[in-house]
């Protein structure tokens, strides 16, 4: 394992190791990704261990389930595997594939200002809820309340137009007064 010596950008959080799993050095692995294998396409990890990324080489893993396993290269014992217990597994942002015109992460569209129709600011995107049948924008008002709106992160309906460069995100949304 090397330590990552640019850290000028943050890495991009896709998981958190959970706990060892056998007597070989094997990991339980929480993922953040969609399917929650997706996280294995990923090479190489970096792992956080006292603050410092780190590359992780995986040897091995296992999908059982929906449980995901993983033998990090070179660790081959519950005691030496223990110590990468609670942490986060992530990626280089280059890391990520290219996505086709209209996709966005989710990253991306966090922080983005929302305005209506009727150019009227609503506040920023300070989460995105996943509910299934369509994802939904929590938008947490500029007012000392910290009014919160939920927009179903539905196209051409709810949502007009995103717009990365002026960090914007237009949508037809009637505000209640």
């Amino acid at each position: 394992m090397s330590v990552l010596l640019q850290q000028n950008k943050i890495p991009l959080i896709v998981g958190r190791i959970g706990g060892v799993y056998g007597v070989k050095g094997w990991l339980k692995i929480s993922s953040f990704t969609r399917p929650n294998n997706n996280i294995l396409s990923y090479t190489p990890w970096l792992l956080e261990i006292d603050g410092i990324w780190q590359e992780a080489n995986l040897e091995e893993f296992q999908i059982r389930g929906e449980r995901l396993l993983i033998k990090i290269l070179g660790i081959d014992n519950p005691e030496d595997a223990s110590q990468y217990v609670n942490c986060d597994v992530a990626i280089k942002h280059e890391q990520l594939p290219t996505l086709n015109k209209g996709e966005y992460y989710w990253r991306d569209l966090i922080g983005l200002k929302v305005l209506n129709q009727d150019e009227v600011e609503l506040g920023v995107v300070s989460e995105i809820i996943e509910t299934g049948a369509n994802d939904v924008f929590v938008v947490t008002g500029n007012d000392e309340s910290e009014t919160r709106v939920l927009i179903p992160y539905v196209m051409d309906i709810y949502v007009k137009r995103i717009d990365l460069i002026s960090q914007t995100i237009h949508i037809n949304w009637v505000i209640d007064n």
